[in-house]
């Protein structure tokens, strides 16, 4: 006990000296000499193991009347390396929460504080508590920060976008999601300017952030995720096919069939529209489809204006849905067989709608393999939709897939018929006319 003591008077009265140093360096303006002097204070506490001692002093000197800004960036990034380094989580946390008080409000140390907030926010994580973790990152705006480097920005948006996914805040998940714009992905091509006098220095992203092209790939997970609760088939598919471009999943095929699969069955699953329909054709022109020739007849089958069978469908696909769990990416939403099916529906009633413009409802439904209840009822959703324009008069039991025409429209069809109409007749006015002529001079000949 007197030797610790006497070491502890012994560190004190040390800690005391280099105190007036750093007082009379501070008074003179010695940028220097205060940073060196208030870094041998944290030395002399962190050698000692004193960590009770190195947090009062860290909050001391960055109190100190006219502290230099220089002087307390020096002492909390000094401090930052002591963390890692401590004897257990009290302390670590201890020592975490007073660097980021002392950094708090401070714009020349905020880099420091994202990472401290990192740091705690990774240890509630830890701890099961993830709403406290989520709520710690949400209080920084990493992008507003001009210092900091592009890949460590988009690391630490997409921690705070995981952290709410985690905590079903679907929100916040999205607001925060829309900082990171997709292009900020694409591959750097320009070689980096050096910078001008009196702009701000970009640091370096430390060595754990991964490089732009993995965050581009965990910034899509986390966007499946997202689409994912809502299901919204057609944002999943092109979430996938943004995971499918990055080279180091298209050069290996363990990587990209589970992805080109997962394509395949989002754009089956999505709603018939033209974003729909143009990825449809983009995936079906793809020679790697060959390597799955069972998805190409699948998406072949949604092309062909002709009536799929739902049962015989679901016969030949069953296996692969059900092996779809098994795949990278994990399985199928859970209404993903309900919505196939509806698909199915869907694309037979468009198909019917352009082979007929009236038929009963019961040969629709004879069509469909529904009942009339069921056929008109998914007639009706897309109806509603806008997916398809169509009238049943219920009654008589006839549906019209014939659009209403304007009444501007029919009088120009009636004007374009009559034009076409008089210049058959100018024609054949002078087909008969010049006959005439012939024979005549054939007569007088």
């Amino acid at each position: 006990m007197e030797g610790d003591a006497n070491g502890n008077s012994k560190l004190d009265e040390r800690i005391e000296a280099l105190l007036n140093v750093e007082k009379q360096m501070r008074q003179t303006g010695d940028v220097a000499g205060t940073r060196k002097a208030v870094t041998e204070i944290l030395q002399l506490c962190f050698e000692a193991r004193a960590w009770k001692t190195l947090n009062d002093q860290i909050v001391l000197i960055s109190k100190r009347r006219g502290q230099l800004k220089q002087a307390v960036q020096a002492m909390v990034q000094q401090a930052m390396l002591y963390i890692d380094q401590t004897p257990d989580l009290e302390t670590k946390i201890e020592l975490i929460k007073t660097l980021n008080n002392v950094s708090a409000g401070k714009i020349y140390v905020e880099i420091e504080r994202a990472r401290l907030i990192k740091k705690l926010a990774k240890i509630k994580e830890e701890q099961g508590l993830i709403a406290e973790a989520a709520d710690l990152m949400q209080e920084i705006a990493v992008e507003t920060f001009g210092a900091m480097a592009k890949t460590e920005k988009i690391a630490f948006i997409l921690g705070q976008v995981r952290l709410c996914l985690d905590r079903k805040d679907y929100v916040r998940a999205q607001i925060l999601s829309r900082k990171i714009s997709p292009r900020v992905f694409e591959a750097d091509t320009k070689e980096k300017k050096k910078p001008k006098e009196g702009e701000n220095v970009v640091e370096e992203a430390p060595a754990d952030i991964p490089s732009l092209l993995e965050l581009k790939r965990i910034y899509y997970e986390l966007m499946i995720r997202y689409h994912s609760h809502s299901n919204d088939y057609l944002e999943m598919c092109r979430c996938y096919k943004a995971i499918y471009d990055i080279p180091s999943v298209k050069e290996d095929p363990a990587q990209w069939i589970p992805v080109l699969r997962k394509i395949c069955w989002y754009l089956v699953l999505s709603p018939h529209d033209s974003m729909q329909s143009s990825l449809l054709n983009s995936t079906l022109e793809d020679r790697n489809l060959s390597e799955i020739p069972h998805f190409r007849l699948l998406l072949k089958q949604l092309i062909t204006m002709e009536v799929i069978q739902w049962t015989t469908l679901w016969n030949t696909f069953k296996d692969e849905f059900d092996n779809e769990k098994n795949m990278l990416g994990g399985s199928l939403a859970d209404k993903a067989a309900e919505d196939l099916r509806l698909r199915v529906i869907e694309h037979n009633i468009l198909v019917v709608s352009k082979y007929y413009s009236r038929l009963t409802l019961k040969r629709l439904a004879d069509l469909l393999c529904l009942s009339i209840q069921e056929a008109e009822k998914h007639l009706s959703d897309m109806v509603v939709s806008t997916a398809l324009v169509a009238k049943i008069d219920r009654p008589s039991g006839i549906v019209c897939f014939q659009t209403a025409k304007d009444s501007n429209d029919i009088l120009n069809s009636w004007a374009m018929n009559l034009e076409k109409l008089l210049d058959l007749v100018e024609k054949s006015c002078h087909q008969i006319h010049k006959e005439t002529m012939v024979h005549k001079a054939v007569l007088k000949a």
